[in-house]
This record gives C-alpha cells, structure tokens and sequence, in this order.
C-alpha cells in the first residue's frame, strides 16, 4: 500500500499555532488566502514524484506503509512535525516544503505502530554506537542517511546542501548531518538494514 498525501488548511488549527512562539528563523507567515494558494503550487510539485518517493522509501528502509491516505496540514506558523503532519509554509520557497515534507514522512514511516518493532532494533543500534551523542542526533543519523539518498536520487546536490546549510544552526541536527557526511549515507543505510532485519 502506497498512501496518497492530501494537503488541508484549518483556519482553527493555524490560528492556534500562530499564536506560538516557536523560536525559529522563519520568514513573514502567509495569511490564509496564500496559504490556499501556496497548497495549490506544492500539491503539483509533490505529486509529480509522490508515488515513486513513497515507493522508494518503503523498499529502501523495508518498511511498510500502513495509511492510504495521510493528511498533511500546511500553516503559517509551527516547527513540522510528522503526526498529525504539519509543515509551515515557506514564503517563495515550495521546494524546500516539499523536501521538510519528504523528513517528516520518514519520520512517520519509522514511527507507525506495525513498523515500532524494527525500529526498535535500529535505535538500539544507533543508540549504542552512537552514545556520546545526544538523542535526538541519535535519531536523526539513519533517518538523514535515508533523506540524502531520497534528496539525491529525485532532486539533486544542491536541494541537499540547501537543506544542511537552513539546519546548522540547531546543533543537535548540524551533529547529526556531521555524522551522515563524515561516515557515508550508504553505509548508515547498510548498517540500518542489517539491524533492522535482525
């Protein structure tokens, strides 16, 4: 099963998140009526490549999709997180929406309950290898290894550079990214397979 991502506006959801400090550099939010306009570019730009990336995540990670479809709330203010999928609107920046998108649905992917049990052997994994490190960096090295091969084999070098650079100054993210450039994402993408079919 291959989901379908279906892109919505909740004045009442929006509303409540743009009342947050959320402490990120951000642009100017859109207002609503960009918003509906700003869904109307992405969802052409996503669905050009949804089914392949979608495809191409499950074969790459063996791990399976469990919805078919997934609602993807875009607003004008909120750090994107991955359930209930949310994803700010990047002011004449759809492409880098879509490639948050593409982070926040390997996070959805890893966390779906069917696919908990795998994932488990994976953070063990990470968690011991890397145990220095903090957690969230922890978390992030197999699934950055995954987004650069997805980032690489559908857009190009500079989308994945692009993506580096706006995440630096997080420490624990840029930590993470270090680690990814420094050992190979195909080899973290080995090392994810092999535990998670343990």
């Amino acid at each position: 099963m291959i989901p379908k991502i279906f892109f919505k506006y909740s004045a009442l959801f929006d509303k409540i998140l743009r009342k947050k400090d959320i402490g990120l550099r951000r642009t100017k939010m859109l207002s609503p009526s960009e918003i509906l306009n700003y869904i109307k570019v992405i969802e052409k730009l996503w669905h050009k490549d949804e089914g392949r990336i979608l495809r191409e995540l499950s074969k790459l990670t063996h791990l399976k999709w469990e919805e078919d479809k997934i609602f993807c709330y875009v607003v004008g203010n909120s750090i994107p997180f991955s359930d209930p999928l949310t994803i700010p609107a990047y002011k004449n920046r759809p492409t880098y929406f879509i490639d948050i998108l593409i982070h926040e649905l390997i996070h959805r992917l890893f966390d779906h309950p069917k696919n908990l049990k795998k994932i488990k052997r994976v953070r063990k994994y990470f968690y011991r290898k890397y145990k220095n490190e903090n957690k969230i960096t922890r978390n992030h090295i197999p699934l950055h290894a995954i987004y650069t091969y997805i980032l690489l084999k559908f857009y190009n070098k500079r989308r994945l550079k692009r993506e580096i650079e706006l995440i630096s100054y997080l420490p624990f993210y840029k930590r993470s990214w270090q680690i990814v450039l420094r050992e190979g994402y195909k080899n973290i993408i080995k090392e994810f397979i092999t535990s998670i079919n343990k």
